[in-house]
């Protein structure tokens, strides 16, 4: 065990001293002995005990052999899976949007008399319009914004 450790706030304690309880819980549920846990976690009955108590100077590699163990060792990779803080302060660092939109003039598209009239439709409300925001396009309206063949005819010479 170490010498000194970092002082933990009460909450954090409280956490510890129940995880070392889940576990002592998860040993005695598999009915085995304190000195078979230890032997198999390679500390001694001791270390164990204070394990178990939740002591913050058992190092965490000696909560990770007792939960190996008890065959519980996976349930490390459940911790900081969401992290919702580091999402939240991750977010906050990234660069806010502008609301400012721009208008680009697009070429009409050429079309022939196989294009739907739900294409043309949307060709004329967007190619003078288009405006780079947040809204929703439709692969129809992108398309429309494309010369793209009709299946079955080649694409224009340019």
């Amino acid at each position: 065990m170490a010498k000194k450790t970092a002082p933990l706030l009460p909450r954090t304690e409280l956490r510890l001293q129940q995880f070392g309880e889940r576990l002592r819980l998860g040993r005695l549920r598999r009915r085995l002995t304190g000195k078979q846990v230890a032997e198999r976690a390679g500390m001694t009955p001791v270390t164990l005990r204070s394990l178990e108590k939740g002591s913050s100077g058992v190092t965490i590699g000696a909560y990770l052999a007792v939960m190996q163990v008890l065959g519980a060792e996976n349930d490390l990779d459940l911790l900081l899976k969401d992290d919702p803080l580091g999402r939240s302060l991750q977010d906050a660092a990234l660069p806010k949007r502008s609301r400012v939109t721009r208008q680009v003039a697009l070429p009409a598209p050429t079309r022939d008399a196989s294009t739907s009239a739900h294409a043309e439709k949307t060709d004329s409300t967007v190619a003078g319009n288009w405006t780079a925001d947040d809204t929703f396009v439709s692969t129809d309206t992108l398309t429309a914004l494309i010369d793209i063949p009709a299946p079955g005819k080649k694409r224009p010479a340019r």
